[in-house]
């Protein structure tokens, strides 16, 4: 989630402080089903974009070193092809709200040291630890939806450490520069809203395999049948897990946060 311009960090900061007050789980559900249901009709300009790590991404908001974005898992859009592997750390700090389904993050140690640790992590899973793999280093500059993976020459081994998981309803954060994999478990179906807070002197690194030069990955747009299913598809999730009256009306001083595109749409009406 890179940021681009806009004003700064507004929308960031009213989210935020949703999940931080503890009044998430009843107002981003309305709101992400209203952004979901505006995109798959063909309201609102935000496109749906197969990330390479395999969810669909919406990028509703990017306003200097803020990001605001909607990643959504499902079996209804194909996955983007990926030249690295999962394993992969962020230039920014992520705070993440699960709309639905169950998203687990492992924690890499590289090098035999560990990528980090926080409470409420628990062992990784023995089953899926294996031998520390060799794998190089990969320096990932995105513009215009394309990503050049720049080859640093650097070759690190890693294995899974720690992991979390979080399920409907719950927050977690991500520092940036924890290298990591996140997985969907319980289906394969998940939703969040992800808010992305640029920290200086990062970077977006992969690993991947040690004979790949420095190449170029152009991000997709996913197929507008494709898009359309998944959307729908991830709206009656989100209305199945946040039924009323988990999600009434908000109270006094309480209200979903505010559709960046609402004014824009108004004003084409008037």
């Amino acid at each position: 989630m890179r940021a681009g311009d806009g004003v700064s960090g507004v929308r960031y900061e009213e989210i935020r402080e949703e999940i931080r007050a503890g009044t998430a789980a009843r107002t981003l559900p309305v709101w992400a089903e209203r952004v979901l249901g505006d995109v798959a009709a063909g309201r609102s300009p935000v496109p749906a974009v197969r990330h390479p790590l395999g969810f669909v991404c919406l990028p509703v908001d990017r306003s200097g070193d803020f990001g605001v974005c909607l990643h959504i898992w499902t079996p209804e859009v194909r996955p983007a092809p990926s030249t690295t592997s999962p394993v992969h750390c962020h230039s920014w700090d992520l705070v993440s709200f699960v709309l639905y389904g169950t998203v687990r993050n492992v924690r890499m140690d590289i090098d035999g040291e560990s990528a980090g640790e926080s409470a409420g992590e628990s062992g990784g899973d023995p089953a899926e630890t294996s031998a520390d793999r060799a794998q190089q280093v990969f320096e990932v500059l995105s513009e215009g939806g394309v990503d050049e993976l720049r080859a640093t020459g650097r070759t690190v081994r890693y294995a899974p450490g720690r992991s979390s998981t979080h399920r409907t309803g719950e927050s977690y954060t991500l520092p940036a520069g924890v290298f990591h994999t996140t997985l969907i478990e319980d289906g394969g179906d998940a939703a969040t809203v992800a808010l992305g807070r640029q920290a200086p002197g990062g970077g977006d690194l992969s690993l991947g395999p040690l004979d790949i030069p420095t190449h170029r990955v152009r991000r997709s747009r996913s197929d507008h049948a494709e898009t359309v299913l998944a959307l729908r598809r991830s709206a009656r999730r989100i209305a199945a897990a946040h039924p009323p009256p988990a999600r009434a009306a908000a109270g006094p001083g309480e209200h979903p946060p505010a559709d960046p595109h609402a004014r824009q749409r108004r004003s084409a009406h008037r």
